[in-house]
C-alpha cells in the first residue's frame, strides 16, 4: 500500500465504511474503467473461449474468498455479511465450467499467475486478519450484484445462447430485490465494529483489491504478448495440465481482456453506493 492511499484512509474519519471505500478506491475505478482494453467489452464481441477462460479465473477466485468466509463465517466481522445462500457463485462457477467443458472441467482450466497471487492472498487474510475479507467480500458480491444482468445478456447475445445454461454466475435466484439486498448488505458493513487500525486496514485493502485485479488484466496482457511472440508461457501460467492452443493466443485473447475488465469494473469495487 503506498503512502497516498494511505494517508486517503486516514483522512476518512466521518463516514460510513461503505462510503470510506468508494472514496479511497475512485482512482483505482478510473484506471480500470479507462483501460482502451475496456473498448473491446463494450463491442459486444463475447467468444465463447473467451468466456470459457474468463469463468476459469472466477473459479480461482471464489473458492479462495468463499472457502475463507465459510471457514470465518462466525467471526465478528465476517458474520454480518455472511449471506451464502443468497450471494455464494462458487457453485454456479462449477456448473457453468461443467456445462462448457465436460465432467473434466478440472483438467482444462488455465489462469494466469496473477489469479494465484489473488487467492494467495485471500488465504492469507482469512487466516491471519480475517476482517480484511469484508473489503474483497463487499468490492465483490455487491459489484456482481449491480452488473451481473446487464453482462449475462451481453454474454448470452454475443454467445449466441439461447436459454440460460452456461450463465449460472449472473443469477442470483436467492435475491428478490437486488437493489433492496445491497441496501440490507451495506448496513451490515456499515454497523461492523472495527478499532481504527481495522477500519484503516480494511480501506487499505479494498484499494489492494483492485490492485490485485488490475494485475490479473495485465497477465492477460502477458499471456497475449507471448502468444503472438511463439514463446514459452510455462511463467506466467497456472497450468492444469491443458496447455493454450495457438487459437488462445489469436485475436479472441485481447476480448477476453477486454471482458475481464469490464466485469472487474462491474463486480471488483465498482458499484453504487
Amino acid at each position: 500500500m503506498d503512502s497516498t492511499a494511505t494517508a486517503k484512509t486516514e483522512q476518512m474519519t466521518d463516514r460510513d465504511l461503505s462510503e470510506e471505500i468508494k472514496h479511497v478506491t475512485k482512482e483505482s475505478h478510473v484506471r480500470a474503467e479507462n483501460t482502451e482494453l475496456m473498448l473491446s467489452f463494450q463491442k459486444g464481441k463475447v467468444s465463447l473461449p473467451q468466456y470459457k477462460l474468463l469463468l476459469s479465473s472466477l473459479f480461482e477466485i471464489y473458492q479462495a474468498l468463499e472457502e475463507e468466509m465459510d471457514r470465518n463465517a462466525d467471526h465478528p466481522s465476517v458474520a454480518p455479511i455472511y449471506f451464502p445462500a443468497e450471494l455464494a457463485r462458487l457453485e454456479s462457477i462449477k456448473k457453468d465450467l461443467e456445462f462448457f467443458h465436460g465432467h473434466d472441467w478440472r483438467e482444462k482450466i488455465v489462469v494466469p499467475a496473477a489469479t494465484k497471487r489473488y487467492c494467495h492472498r485471500l488465504r492469507q487474510i482469512g487466516k491471519d486478519n480475517p476482517e480484511l475479507l469484508l473489503a474483497h467480500a463487499c468490492t465483490r458480491y455487491l459489484g456482481d450484484l449491480s452488473g451481473g444482468q446487464v453482462l449475462g445478456r451481453i454474454a448470452q447475445k454475443s454467445m449466441g445462447l439461447k436459454g440460460s445454461d452456461g450463465l449460472s454466475f449472473f443469477a442470483f435466484p436467492g435475491v428478490s430485490s437486488p437493489n433492496l439486498f445491497k441496501q440490507l448488505y451495506r448496513s451490515r458493513m456499515n454497523g461492523v465494529e472495527l478499532s481504527p487500525t481495522e477500519r484503516r486496514g480494511v480501506l487499505e485493502e479494498a484499494v489492494r483489491a483492485f490492485e490485485l485485479n488490475i494485475q490479473v488484466f495485465d497477465g492477460l496482457q502477458e499471456l497475449l504478448s507471448v502468444g503472438q511472440l511463439g514463446t514459452g508461457s510455462a511463467h506466467s501460467l497456472d497450468k492444469h495440465k491443458a496447455p493454450l492452443s495457438m487459437t488462445d493466443s489469436s485475436p479472441f485473447f485481447r476480448l477476453i481482456i477486454g471482458l475481464s475488465v469490464a466485469l472487474a469494473t462491474v463486480s471488483v469495487g465498482i458499484f453504487i453506493l
